[in-house]
């Protein structure tokens, strides 16, 4: 059958990638399933982001990630993401979703935005950028906010209220601020995070002592109009004017989806879907998870380099329970 397969994962970042890579090395049929763009999760990162991790912890396949620079940077990754689904001829279908997954027997049926797959065995591999952790509050649907951040450029010369202290909100505020823009931090805890940048953490703390970039610590925003921000601190309200806020919270894995396939996701936090984590299969036999999908709201517990080994761990299960397609 043409449409039927021994793995079917979904999702061609780059731990979907090595899942595909690895089931070509075990001799398996497989699809890739991706509702975007190739690493659709790093080409919607900042257009300037630096990489925590060093080239070499990035790469896949036994195909090495030259740089210029010991930390990558954004473009980089693409480029060579883009080679890696070249050089092993990957069969990525790419701008197809998937919208459903069920179970008969032992066979699983996929329906996508564009056809229906069988599949032996699927990998999720979905990551967690998509859905964006919302402060439910009044005026969050304003079109002034925005819970990602691109371009430093867009907001130069603006009044910029930046929530979080995590990277993503330390390099919009550096990156904003040395754009022109005046800027603001609003920081839940007592300080930056520890989890920042080493290279970046004494950026941000030197700004903020030199009174460059203004800060709220032990503070949260409560409400966003047309012209304001209002946030709650420890000296009690504060009214600021503002022209753009970015709501940089956080992100969180699609609940709804895992669930809707029959994986048991716990309501309670920190909601890590069911997985053996000696196998990444789930409750249901034959579906497996991969990559940071697998920390459920603990999205800092699993990167690229600490989940590259899950395509080696599920297809070394699949290779002892689960018989290849004769070719």
């Amino acid at each position: 059958m043409d449409n039927f397969f021994d793995v079917l994962i979904i999702g061609a970042g780059p731990i979907g990638l090595a899942c595909g890579i690895e089931a070509q090395r075990y001799g398996r049929s497989h699809i890739i399933l991706e509702k975007g763009c190739l690493v659709n999760s790093l080409y919607h990162y900042p257009a300037n982001m630096t990489f925590f991790s060093s080239s070499e912890k990035l790469e896949i396949g036994d195909t090495p990630f030259v740089t210029t620079l010991p930390k990558p940077k954004r473009a980089e990754a693409l480029e060579y993401y883009r080679r890696i689904n070249d050089k092993f001829n990957l069969n990525t279908h790419l701008f197809e979703a998937v919208l459903s997954v069920r179970k008969e027997v032992d066979i699983f049926h996929v329906q996508s935005t564009k056809g229906l797959y069988q599949a032996k065995a699927v990998i999720v591999a979905t990551g967690f950028y998509d859905i964006p952790m919302m402060l439910n509050i009044p005026g969050e649907n304003l079109p002034k906010v925005s819970h990602y951040y691109d371009d430093p450029h867009y907001y130069a010369n603006q009044r910029v209220l930046v929530v979080g202290a995590s990277n993503s909100s330390v390099d919009a505020a550096l990156e904003t601020y040395r754009k022109g823009a005046k800027v603001t931090l609003v920081v839940r805890g007592k300080e930056i995070s520890p989890r920042v940048k080493y290279w970046v953490r004494p950026d941000i703390e030197n700004r903020i002592a030199f009174e460059e970039i203004d800060v709220f610590f032990d503070s949260c925003l409560t409400a966003i109009t047309q012209e304001t921000v209002i946030l709650s601190t420890p000296k009690g309200e504060v009214t600021l004017d503002n022209d753009f806020v970015l709501a940089l919270t956080g992100y969180q894995p699609n609940f709804d989806f895992l669930t809707a396939m029959g994986v048991h996701v716990p309501d309670e936090a920190p909601r890590i879907p069911e997985h053996d984590p000696q196998t990444m299969e789930t409750n249901i036999p034959g579906l497996y998870l991969a990559g940071v999908v697998c920390g459920g709201l603990n999205t800092h517990l699993w990167f690229i380099e600490n989940s590259r080994i899950h395509a080696e761990i599920i297809m070394a299960h699949l290779s002892a329970t689960v018989r290849p397609e004769a070719p």
